[in-house]
């Protein structure tokens, strides 16, 4: 049994007779971030889905920090644990503080009233990931970013040891996707970890200390970006033509080769 402070092991999981996850094994160290990426339909928001038990695996195990998740309670995990998912429906007008120290529901007594505390915690996030001017604002009014930050925010606020994120930054422009994934890198140094999915290699290399590729429901690799982002991998994992080349901080950039590229090569 291991004691990181995510671990999936042997996780596989069917829906009928299709096979989503075959026997994936991962782990996300305490004080890590781990990137996950792979084509759409690999298997990797279901991964996340297992993690936070809204799906449960037809094998394998989850466990943080060496306790199964199945152990926890509902409450208990939703302290171990936060999500952000791509995107949440809402259909209520729920003032912007108001979805934010949703984030707080775990820790409150029986009563469920945010302190003083809470609501002073909830505003110094919203400070940090730059909304706090949308505080009184109905979550309605807001566009798909806007949103999409009040969901981290929501996270951030819960206090969890490990934090999932899928896609956290596609609807972001550039600047906001860089300031979103260094405060999932601060809440790293801060010794918690965090497992991200995204679509953008370039970023997730330099904000994460491994990254896994997702393929057909397996694990393909697991490592250093760069490591793990080269020309063989990203074929097999994407099916794409790509050349790797070092960016001046020295994190991997994947281009793509297209096939009129190609032909002219």
């Amino acid at each position: 049994m291991t004691d990181a402070a995510l671990c999936f092991e042997d996780v596989a999981l069917k829906f009928g007779e299709h096979e989503i996850l075959k026997g994936v094994s991962l782990e996300v160290p305490e004080g890590a971030v781990v990137a996950l990426a792979g084509r759409n339909g690999a298997g990797k928001t279901t991964l996340l889905r297992v993690a936070s038990r809204v799906l449960r695996p037809s094998a394998g195990r989850v466990s943080i920090r060496g306790t199964p998740i199945d152990e926890f309670s509902r409450r208990d995990l939703a302290k171990e644990l936060a999500v952000v998912p791509q995107d949440t429906p809402v259909s209520f007008p729920f003032r912007v503080i108001e979805v934010v120290l949703m984030g707080r529901s775990p820790h409150l007594g029986v009563l469920g009233f945010e302190s003083r505390a809470d609501v002073a915690l909830a505003r110094d996030v919203m400070a940090r990931v730059g909304i706090e001017e949308f505080a009184d604002r109905s979550i309605l009014d807001l566009s798909g970013g806007e949103r999409q930050l009040v969901l981290i925010a929501r996270a951030l606020t819960q206090e969890p040891r490990v934090l999932l994120l899928d896609e956290p930054t596609a609807h972001l422009d550039l600047a906001h996707r860089v300031a979103v994934l260094d405060l999932v890198r601060d809440f790293a140094r801060d010794g918690r970890s965090a497992l991200v999915i995204s679509h953008d290699l370039a970023l997730s290399a330099r904000a994460s200390d491994r990254l896994a590729l997702l393929a057909e429901g397996r694990v393909l690799d697991c490592g250093r970006p760069a490591d793990v982002l080269t020309p063989v991998n990203l074929m097999a994992a994407f099916g794409i033509r790509a050349d790797v080349i070092q960016a001046p901080d020295g994190s991997p950039l994947v281009i793509p080769r297209s096939a009129a590229s190609d032909a002219m090569s």
